[in-house]
Parts: C-alpha cells; sequence; structure tokens
C-alpha cells in the first residue's frame, strides 16, 4: 500500500508558530520527541506505512493549540485556559482541511477528557467524550505523556513512575488507562 501525499507539518507550524517566537523554542523540541516515541511504539507493533506518516504528521501538529491559549508575545501568559488548547488545536486543524489530524489534537490530553469529567470539572470544553479513538491517536496520546513542555523538564523523558503519579491526581481511572497502553505500547519498563 502505498502513502498519500504528505502533509508540510512545518508550513501549519510556521504559519501559526514563528520559528523566532518564544513558544516555538518549548513547541518544537516538545513534538519532535513526542513524534519519535510515537513511532517508535508505531513500529514496534508493526503498523503500515499510512499510519506511520499518520503519526508522524499528527505528533508533529497535535499541540498546535497552544499559539491560541498563549496571550501575546513576548510573554508566555495565557489567554485562555490550557485546558483548552486541545480543542483549539482542532479547530486550528480543520481550519488547514485537516480533520483526522484535529481530532488527535483536541484528544491527546492526558488519556483523555470524558463529557462526565469535563461537567463534573467544569471544564471549559465542549460538553463530550475528548478520548483517544484510533491506535494512533492513542500510541500519541501514550508518547505525549513522556515529555512536558516545561523548559524545566523540555529535554527530559519522565518515568513510568512519574506519570503514573501525575495522573494519580485526576482518579484511578486515568491510571488503569496509562496502565494499559503501557502493556500494549510499552517496552516493558
Amino acid at each position: 500500500m502505498t502513502t498519500g501525499p504528505a502533509v508540510d507539518y512545518f508550513e501549519i507550524i510556521h504559519r501559526h508558530l514563528p520559528p523566532d517566537s518564544p513558544a516555538y523554542r518549548f513547541y518544537l523540541p516538545h513534538v519532535v520527541m513526542v513524534t519519535a516515541e510515537a513511532l517508535a511504539v508505531a513500529r514496534r507493533l508493526g503498523l503500515d506505512e499510512n499510519q506511520l506518516q499518520f503519526i508522524e504528521e499528527a505528533g508533529m501538529l497535535h499541540d498546535i493549540g497552544v499559539v491560541a491559549v498563549l496571550g501575546d508575545q513576548p510573554g508566555l501568559s495565557w489567554r485562555l485556559p490550557y485546558i483548552c488548547h486541545g480543542h483549539e488545536g482542532r479547530k486550528i486543524l480543520e481550519a488547514e482541511g485537516l480533520p483526522r489530524h484535529a481530532l488527535v489534537a483536541e484528544r491527546h490530553t492526558g488519556v483523555g477528557i470524558t463529557a462526565e469529567q469535563i461537567r463534573q470539572r467544569r471544564l471549559p470544553l465542549p460538553e463530550r467524550d475528548l478520548v483517544p479513538d484510533s491506535i494512533e491517536e492513542k500510541i500519541i496520546s501514550y508518547a505525549d505523556l513522556f515529555f512536558s513542555k516545561s523548559p524545566a523538564k523540555l529535554w527530559r523523558r519522565e518515568t513510568v513512575d512519574e506519570i503514573r503519579d501525575e495522573l494519580a491526581e485526576f482518579g484511578a481511572d486515568q491510571v488503569k488507562v496509562f496502565e494499559d497502553w503501557h502493556k500494549q505500547f510499552g517496552e516493558g519498563e
């Protein structure tokens, strides 16, 4: 099976997040590391070339919504709550004509956010399940858990225990999803 035309994700990134912007300094390293991790998982699982191409594109674009939540440059203040970056990323990628990539952007936060969690926590998100569905969405979301955009942690891969601890703050059900993904996607850590 041959792959379709590739998405020029750098063109999209640069259109929304110029390389000289302060956010670009954390955006690019983060998405490159997440994408590399996701592709390594996908290759171990034997995914086909079309799936690998999609994972590369969607991995590089999954956090594009940060541009909509960041305040005006040059500072990195927040215009919207950070939790909104996934939904805002969906809007951006749909406008770019990438509806499948847009779903990855919207659903990648943590292990996903259910409509019930949105209601209970009164999150400023559409009240629907924002949970990774396809294997590609799950792999990118899993890989994203290992890498922070925080400058202090930017170049460091988090441990499985650190991820468990972070997710535990949001409930045992979140940890369970991660554990299931780790059994499926991890390297036996």
